[in-house]
């Protein structure tokens, strides 16, 4: 492909043995991914270089039965997920929970029962957004051990309360934990990490801000904690000060993350949306 082209005109090419309405029904069944991402919308815009796989109806139906989580990029040694809020991303102890890690690993076993699928970091229970796992313990310890030089950015989307008076800053302290697992914050280094927090702030309302948040270092609760710290806590966030929960949840979304393939070293970047009870309470 040497041009621009929607995905329909592609497929109805490349699947010339096939009728327009068999195409169709390839597409609405989930079994299109291009560069990895599943696509079922016909109008989406092919550009030279992309990858176009289809999937047999039966990896279609594999990827149906994910609850909670959808892959967004797979390859022999990553699975890029978006996790819904509510989802643990590691295996509890109660088989009754929902955990990203269990699925995939059913996910990949189903093609040979020694695959396997690696934590690389956690998101919160209660936090969506996007996340990686590893399906190999080589590009697991790859990337957690240059974890720093290999994530170029990673981009959250919170919802906090009140209307912040200034549109960008940036929040930096010392994050401690107590024995009950609370993580606090100190101006002065009394044994804890150093943690910096940039936001910049999108839309407000008065009761809301919505903000663009990126961290420049990944502690346990860092924007939690920051956004406390600053008076305008996560919605949701009883632990860390808040008193609102009008969407059911905690406001904070793991929008965006770009880093250095482990083993092809190539760049990749992965952006999913902001749900729409976040930006609804801004409105």
């Amino acid at each position: 492909m040497k041009e621009e082209t929607e995905l329909l005109v592609f497929l109805l090419k490349s699947l010339s043995n096939r009728s327009r309405n068999s195409v169709k029904s390839i597409l609405k069944r989930g079994q299109v991914a291009i560069d990895g991402r599943t696509t079922t919308q016909f109008d989406d815009l092919l550009r030279p270089g992309q990858t176009v796989n289809i999937l047999t109806n039966e990896a279609a139906k594999r990827l149906g039965r994910l609850d909670g989580i959808s892959i967004i990029h797979e390859d022999d040694d990553l699975i890029v997920i978006n996790k819904d809020a509510g989802v643990l991303s590691m295996a509890s102890k109660s088989p009754k929970d929902r955990n990203a890690y269990r699925q995939l690993t059913d996910y990949v076993k189903f093609e040979h029962p020694g695959n396997r699928i690696f934590i690389v970091h956690r998101l919160d229970r209660d936090t969506s957004g996007v996340m990686i796992y590893a399906k190999s313990e080589a590009a697991k310890e790859t990337l957690q051990q240059n974890w720093h030089k290999m994530v170029k950015k990673r981009l959250y989307t919170a919802l906090v309360e009140g209307d912040l008076p200034v549109d960008s800053d940036t929040v930096s302290s010392w994050l401690n934990e107590t024995s009950a697992h609370r993580v606090y914050s100190t101006d002065q280094d009394e044994g804890g990490k150093y943690a910096v927090t940039h936001f910049t702030k999108i839309e407000g309302n008065g009761n809301y801000s919505l903000l663009e948040v990126e961290l420049e270092t990944g502690r346990k609760n860092q924007i939690r904690v920051h956004m406390q710290d600053i008076g305008h806590p996560v919605v949701g966030d009883r632990k860390y000060g808040s008193r609102k929960n009008p969407i059911h949840r905690l406001g904070l979304h793991a929008t965006s993350l770009e880093f250095i393939h482990p083993k092809t070293n190539k760049l990749m970047s992965y952006t999913v949306p902001v749900p729409f009870s976040f930006e609804k309470m801004v409105r």
